[in-house]
């Protein structure tokens, strides 16, 4: 008898991840910021924020929730935060935050 048998099979179920405005734009000023210290570490910012966001829509409770109801994903390497909120079907992405950032500019999104 196999370890599987018997055990119910889980499915991952990705919720679609969207962007509010506010939020893409904090991540593109972020970019550009690291994209003048040097150009690849722009490069290298934005595929940690892709990697964190793929990470969000297939796990994103394990995150922890911040405030209210938004949880916080933190951007490897880099001191951002990706903060969200997960609805029934979506997940909305309210700031691409920098740590040191006071945290009012994002809660009241």
């Amino acid at each position: 008898m196999g370890a599987s048998q018997g055990q119910p099979v889980q499915e991952t179920v990705t919720l679609p991840v969207v962007w509010i405005p506010e939020a893409n734009e904090d991540s593109l000023d972020a970019r550009a910021w690291y994209d003048r210290i040097r150009p690849e570490l722009g490069e290298r910012f934005a595929l940690a924020v892709e990697t964190t966001v793929e990470t969000i829509a297939q796990h994103p409770l394990q995150f922890p929730v911040v405030y209210r109801n938004r949880r916080r994903a933190g951007v490897r390497r880099f001191p951002y935060g990706i903060f969200f909120e997960v609805q029934e079907d979506r997940i909305v992405v309210i700031a691409c935050f920098h740590g040191k950032r006071n945290p009012r500019r994002w809660q009241i999104r």
